[in-house]
């Protein structure tokens, strides 16, 4: 199986690193990532100027462009075989709403676009504690497995939320879930003649049972996005 993996952190992330080493055990990846950190970027794409590849070793490209740009030249020119393309893991969770600006997301649902299925990870962070990425990636590797050998309904994709637990605590279940409709919570203080956005995303509304809420009561949160 080809596995396309992308990102919106930037080809050198760890992200990226755990998430290749979850995939390596399920197929054959090619990483096609962008140069450069492009975090909130959403659906964004490049049509009026020229993109750059960079050869950064065996079946690795760096692309001076968006998830979106990485994914699009990925299956049409350096990866046309992939199978699936796997997206992450984001350094931040993308839960509810966030999946509207996300590039990790954006990533997948390009796939989609393009017929191709897709799984989008990304791992929420709780204030003070430090990434363990060894251990998302030991998380991710049997969500993708399951995901992977799962018949594919065209236009959809899936966003699998890490949940940031305690360094002894045990590995957390894995829920399917929907999505969270609630919006981000909106605040925003100035500096000089600059508006800085400051909401509390640990704060913000869930239902019950969405995606917000399993995640941030320590499970694995799975969703299935469509594009209808």
């Amino acid at each position: 199986m080809k596995l396309l993996l992308t990102n919106d952190d930037g080809i050198d992330a760890d992200g990226l690193e755990a998430l290749f080493t979850a995939a390596v055990t399920l197929g054959d990846p090619v990483v096609i990532a962008p140069i450069d950190a492009h975090s909130g970027c959403g659906h964004r794409v490049t049509t009026h100027e020229g993109l750059r590849i960079e050869p950064r070793g065996h079946a690795r490209f760096a692309v001076s462009g968006t998830p979106g740009d990485c994914v699009r030249l990925g299956l049409h020119q350096i990866a046309a075989d992939a199978d699936w393309v796997l997206a992450g893991i984001n350094h931040g969770g993308n839960l509810g709403a966030d999946v509207h600006h996300s590039g990790t997301v954006a990533a997948v649902r390009e796939a989609a676009l393009q017929g191709k299925p897709g799984v989008a990870v990304s791992q929420f962070v709780r204030k003070g504690m430090p990434y363990d990425w060894r251990r998302s990636s030991k998380w991710i590797e049997p969500v993708l497995r399951d995901l992977l050998a799962r018949p594919h309904l065209r236009g959809s994709y899936w966003s699998v939320n890490l949940p940031h637990l305690e360094p002894d605590g045990p590995d957390p279940d894995v829920v399917f879930c929907p999505l969270d409709p609630s919006p981000l919570p909106l605040a925003f203080r100035q500096e000089g003649e600059l508006w800085h956005y400051s909401g509390d995303y640990h704060t913000r509304k869930r239902h019950p049972g969405s995606d917000v809420d399993v995640c941030f009561r320590g499970k694995i949160a799975v969703t299935r996005l469509s594009l209808g």
